[in-house]
Parts: structure tokens; sequence; C-alpha cells
């Protein structure tokens, strides 16, 4: 049995977003996003596939706070 591959890339958006996130990759596939938006203030979740297991997301929360992207930037 083969497992995907994970990956995690930090980006910024300042158009037409302005913040900072985490994309997910599973196979080279964007699965999801964690995207903090320091203008609107408001942190979402984006899923870009039709379901993503419950440890993925529990990782990808993690690593948004590890990363240190939880708190707005004022």
């Amino acid at each position: 049995m083969s497992f995907p591959k994970h990956s995690v890339v930090v980006a910024t958006d300042i158009n037409p977003r302005d913040g900072i996130g985490v994309e997910i990759y599973q196979d080279d596939e964007l699965v999801l996003e964690i995207f903090r938006d320091d203008t609107e203030r408001t942190r979402t979740v984006t899923v870009f596939k039709e379901s993503v297991s419950l440890e993925l997301m529990e990782e990808a929360i993690r690593r948004f706070k590890e990363e240190g992207l939880w708190d707005f930037i004022e």
C-alpha cells in the first residue's frame, strides 16, 4: 500500500487578499489552504479536493499555528 506524499508551502497573498497561509499538497496536488487575512481579520480553510482526512486537516492546522501564522498583524 502506498501513502500520498505531503508537502507544506507557506505563502503570502496581497491581491486581492492581504495575508499569509499554508498550502497543503498531496502528491503535488493542492488539497487545502489555511489563510489568515489581516485586512478582513479572518482565518479561512479552503478545500480543493472532494474529501480530506481529519488527520490531514489537523496536521494543517497544527502547522499553521507552528509557523506563527495564527495572530493578525496590526
